[in-house]
């Protein structure tokens, strides 16, 4: 084990896959010489050649368009998009190309290699083009997964079998957390199963769920609660889509009330999705409505960044008004 930051977990993860397999391709918007903006890709070109970690052009569809011609010729392409928000320009080749691709040739052919990576979120007073959590859009497309990492150990193995996996995969990274989260983590080949959430404390009153940087508030919130003596069960989701739905009925069947939080906007968020299901599956054993802490149905703003994103405080706000109802 060793203790390393989110953003070099994730540099370990790519190191190890092209070193074990040269179908391994880095590729993206600074990628190569420095390591991008974030320097998630440091020293891979030196160590792999131009032809396998290389810039690109400044262009989200093209990288995209470009990483789906890759993988469709059996490459194993590692895309990144330097920051999620401008993952919108590659939309339509992620949604109607990648996803679709094994389902239109009826299995003859597909992009089964193909990682997209993308910080995401706020937290770095990056304002509304650099901060936005834009994960659902792709939730509602079968044919993809959607992955979201909490922590250097998760950031590790989830990007390893996010690689490994045989289906296009978009890997979300809290940005916020790139240096802020250290951890330990296994050295070597690691990897962690996809589509499997993780009880990461247990608790018997409340289930608290979200994904990536969310977890920090959640773990906190529910510190605070036990102040209280309320016992949390807190569960990282990890995979959004497929989601472990049986994990989280399992919790909520267990503790019958659920709190949700993520960053992006209330509307439409997955959340909603998670609420629906969840209430389905666990009508008859809920203690109170689910509740959801989320983002503002606003563009991400500057000057109010702290009011918009959700927090221990606004979490713990809404356990104690589960509890209480």
């Amino acid at each position: 084990m060793a203790q390393i930051n989110l953003l070099q977990a994730v540099n370990q993860a790519l190191d190890i896959a092209m070193a074990a397999d040269d179908r391994v391709i880095c590729l993206g918007e600074d990628v190569g010489g420095f390591g991008g903006v974030f320097r998630a890709t440091s020293n891979l070109q030196e160590k792999y050649g131009k032809a396998r970690c290389f810039n690109t052009p400044l262009t989200e569809q093209g990288i995209a368009g470009f990483a789906i011609g890759l993988a469709a010729q059996g490459k194993v392409p590692v895309a990144e998009i330097q920051f999620a928000d401008y993952i919108f320009p590659a939309f339509d080749q992620i949604v109607n190309e990648a996803a679709k691709f094994r389902y239109r040739s009826g299995n003859q052919f597909d992009v089964a290699g193909l990682t997209i990576r993308s910080p995401y979120g706020g937290g770095i007073a990056g304002a509304l083009y650099h901060s936005q959590s834009p994960e659902a859009y792709f939730c509602h497309t079968p044919g993809l997964k959607v992955v979201v990492a909490s922590g250097p150990r998760d950031a590790k193995g989830l990007l390893t079998a996010a690689i490994h996996d045989p289906n296009p995969v978009l890997f979300f990274e809290p940005k916020r957390l790139y240096r802020a989260a250290v951890g330990e983590v296994p050295e070597g080949d690691f990897s962690l199963p996809l589509g499997k959430a993780e009880v990461v404390r247990e608790g018997e009153d409340i289930s608290l769920l979200g994904w990536g940087a969310q977890m920090e508030h959640l773990l906190k919130a529910a510190d605070l609660a036990a102040e209280d003596g309320v016992a949390c069960e807190v569960i990282d989701l990890r995979t959004l889509l497929p989601w472990d739905r049986d994990c989280v009925a399992e919790s909520v069947r267990k503790t019958g009330r659920l709190v949700i939080a993520h960053e992006a906007p209330l509307t439409g968020g997955f959340a909603g999705e998670i609420s629906a299901s969840i209430q389905e599956q666990c009508f008859l054993y809920l203690e109170a409505p689910i509740a959801r802490v989320t983002g503002i149905d606003t563009p991400f703003p500057l000057a109010q960044e702290k009011e918009y994103m959700t927090d221990q405080w606004k979490i713990l706000e809404a356990v104690k008004k589960s509890l209480n109802y």
